[in-house]
């Protein structure tokens, strides 16, 4: 097996091996500078490029080219142009420009662009990202490109991360070069994304409205057993679920995708895969074609994979851990402490730069994550709380509080393990905990953001942690460089950062309330809401920090946050109309009908004079039930068309915080109520205990 996977692994890429093999030397060796150097791309050898690009493409199978992109709607987008071109004698070449490599025209105004394009200003433009791989996708020759208006604005969430890697590149050297490390070229954030999913039948799938219109279930009584028995996590992994695992598996390695874990996670239906590291613009990538094959593999099992962050009530939703780092070109992690924490000067200062970072811009960080499905995760006993803290463990808290008192460290000796058992080996125990309940944990060489939702990209997170690291970075930097005694200056930067941002340090546990009262004690923000924390992303500061290091124009800014904001509307809007629709034409008049059922069955015993007590209680309880869902039905109803009248985004946000979410949850009780009293046989959908447990 081990061979076959060699074999296929980037088989479906025009990866280095195959440049090297199909390039000339001198063009390769250009192309190479921009790859690995971020050096400019030379236009000059884009045909040579192109050539070489097609001619593997097409021994491949493709017959269409496409500029593979990642506009502003959370997924990627193509558009079709196969490689023929006409003759005169009225047959067809097949052929593949530089310039159509470069460059493509797709319409601007018809993709999200938060005011920055008028519908009749349609001209856009893809070009080309050659550190990310071309690759084949059903026959398509897939070029990862970045989208930016006429005007040169960028429409996608490509650009921004290209450019935040770029800032963070430039303010990481400056440090290095003060550490001697001038042998350093360039230094690049890698990043490992744990991607959580659901996996449900796709026949029960397709009897949900709510599932098919929103990703996740409207309505749902919880069934009589969920994760309380904890006997799905880490649990043998059904033969169905095993089959779609194995062929998710090859697509993805034939993509490069270099996927490596796979197990069920907490929830009844629900799993992870988790990839080795990556750079991050190819981590993002990769990412995203992840979900979508996720999705595409499912449906050829007979399964559907639910992405939403919270499909299920009662039960854990879905995550995405974010696993950053930092790398230079010389193999060098720039976060690894060694065994030595205390006396790691460099990681000391870049550690206590990420400190920093995070506790002046914990809005930046919370906005990074935050959507409609997201809000529904976050705080509850399976996510963080919506309260931004970073875990460092006991070895690494208690060096940094003996650098702020100007005490010697003497270091931790590492505890041998002994389980009891002599079959069992013994190893050396680490030096401190991990902990699954804090937003942004220390794991040993990386940090893990474990708040992103699982449906989103990657790249908003990580363009707010290279943002707000290289904007840390850039004042040491300028502090640094400037200092007589180089070693007392960095020493004197570390204590006064400790210092001034321990606040954001907390190793216990994130999902206790108490810790929520705590914390808003410490000063930190409890942005409990999408609309509550995306106003920050137009706070001038933040504007200022972005435009500094070039990652965000101010008109850039304010688009997204218009399209961020209009997006929650939009999403929650949809979700509240499919409420109505399926309470009104669905659970209303299958409850009612039940009733008329019992009712009828009333008169038919009492004329033979048997007892209805069982009949008349059931009935009562139903009509109870239904009147309160129809009052709140009618509610909702009048509120989403209240919103429709709203202009505003900013206040139609707020509108559906405050009035539509209230309202859904009031129609949800007493459907769910009605759920449990009426008839199985009766009810209009698949049951949650179908939808997590029909995988057999």
């Amino acid at each position: 097996m081990t061979t076959s996977i060699t074999e296929i692994f980037g088989s479906n890429v025009f990866n280095d091996k195959e440049m090297r093999d199909r390039l000339p030397k001198d063009t390769y060796k250009e192309l190479q500078k921009t790859i690995k150097g971020g050096l400019p791309l030379n236009p000059k050898i884009a045909g040579a490029v192109a050539h070489a690009m097609k001619d593997w493409a097409i021994e491949k199978g493709a017959t269409h080219f496409t500029h593979w992109f990642q506009p502003m709607t959370g997924v990627t987008a193509e558009k079709h142009d196969s490689f023929i071109n006409p003759t005169d004698d009225g047959n067809v070449i097949l052929n593949f420009s530089g310039k159509e490599l470069i460059k493509g025209e797709p319409d601007a105004s018809s993709f999200p662009n938060g005011g920055l394009r008028a519908t009749f200003e349609a001209r856009g433009y893809t070009t080309w990202d050659p550190t990310s791989y071309a690759f084949i996708k059903d026959g398509v020759l897939c070029i990862p490109t970045a989208f930016c208006s006429y005007g040169g604005e960028a429409l996608d969430k490509k650009t921004p991360l290209l450019r935040s890697m770029q800032a963070i590149n430039d303010q990481s050297l400056r440090i290095l070069k003060l550490f001697g490390h001038d042998e350093v070229k360039s230094v690049k954030t890698t990043v490992g994304p744990e991607q959580e999913y659901f996996l449900v039948d796709q026949k029960y799938y397709e009897q949900r409205k709510d599932l098919i219109y929103t990703g996740r279930t409207l309505f749902g009584a919880t069934c009589p057993k969920g994760q309380e028995l904890e006997d799905h996590y880490f649990g043998t992994i059904k033969t169905r679920v095993q089959n779609f695992m194995k062929e998710l598996n090859e697509e993805l390695w034939k993509l490069g995708i270099y996927a490596k874990t796979e197990h069920n996670e907490v929830a009844p239906a629900q799993h992870e895969l988790a990839p080795i590291f990556s750079t991050t613009n190819i981590a993002t990538d990769h990412n995203q074609l992840t979900m979508e094959m996720m999705q595409r593999i499912a449906k050829k099992h007979g399964m559907v994979c639910l992405l939403h962050e919270k499909p299920f009530e009662g039960i854990n939703g879905s995550g995405k851990h974010n696993n950053w780092s930092m790398s230079t070109d010389t193999g060098m992690n720039l976060l690894e402490p060694g065994e030595t924490p205390y006396e790691n000067a460099q990681f000391l200062v870049f550690l206590a730069a990420v400190i920093k970072a995070v506790d002046e811009h914990q809005d930046l960080l919370r906005l990074s994550v935050a959507t409609a499905g997201n809000d529904h995760r976050l705080g509850a006993n399976e996510a963080p709380p919506a309260v931004i803290s970073i875990f460092l463990g006991d070895e690494l808290t208690e060096v940094l509080e003996a650098i702020e008192k100007d005490e010697d460290y003497k270091g931790r000796e590492k505890e041998v393990m002994t389980i009891g058992a002599d079959v069992l080996a013994r190893f050396k125990k680490d030096t401190t905990d991990r902990n699954r309940t804090s937003p942004f944990a220390f794991t040993g060489n990386k940090f893990e953001f474990r708040m992103p939702g699982s449906s989103s990209s990657i790249s908003g997170c990580n363009i707010t942690i290279n943002a707000i690291v290289a904007d840390v970075l850039k004042e040491f930097a300028d502090t640094l460089e400037g200092a007589e005694d180089f070693e007392a200056a960095y020493h004197q930067l570390v204590k006064d950062t400790i210092k001034e941002h321990k606040r954001i340090l907390f190793n216990g546990n994130g999902y206790d309330d108490h810790w929520v009262e705590q914390a808003v004690g410490r000063g930190l923000l409890n942005l409990k809401t999408t609309p509550d924390a995306l106003p920050y992303f137009v706070k001038e500061e933040n504007i200022e920090l972005f435009m500094r290091h070039g990652i965000f124009t101010r008109e850039e800014m304010v688009s997204r946050y218009e399209i961020l904001t209009e997006d929650y509307t939009k999403i929650i809007n949809i979700e509240a109309k499919t409420m109505v629709d399926m309470a009104k034409k669905d659970i209303l008049p299958a409850a009612s009908k039940y009733s008329s059922k019992l009712v009828q069955t009333v008169i038919d015993k009492k004329a033979i004079g048997l007892d209805t007590s069982y009949e008349m209680g059931v009935s009562q309880e139903i009509a109870a039930e239904l009147q309160k869902a129809y009052i709140a039905c009618q509610d909702l109803d009048t509120k989403v068309g209240i919103l429709a009248s709203i202009a505003d985004f900013k206040a139609q946000a707020d509108y559906v915080r405050d009035e539509i979410l209230p309202a859904m949850d009031a129609l949800r009780t007493p459907c769910d109520a009605l759920e449990r009293i009426v008839d199985a046989k009766c009810w209009p959908f698949p049951t949650y205990g179908k939808l997590l447990f029909g995988i057999q």
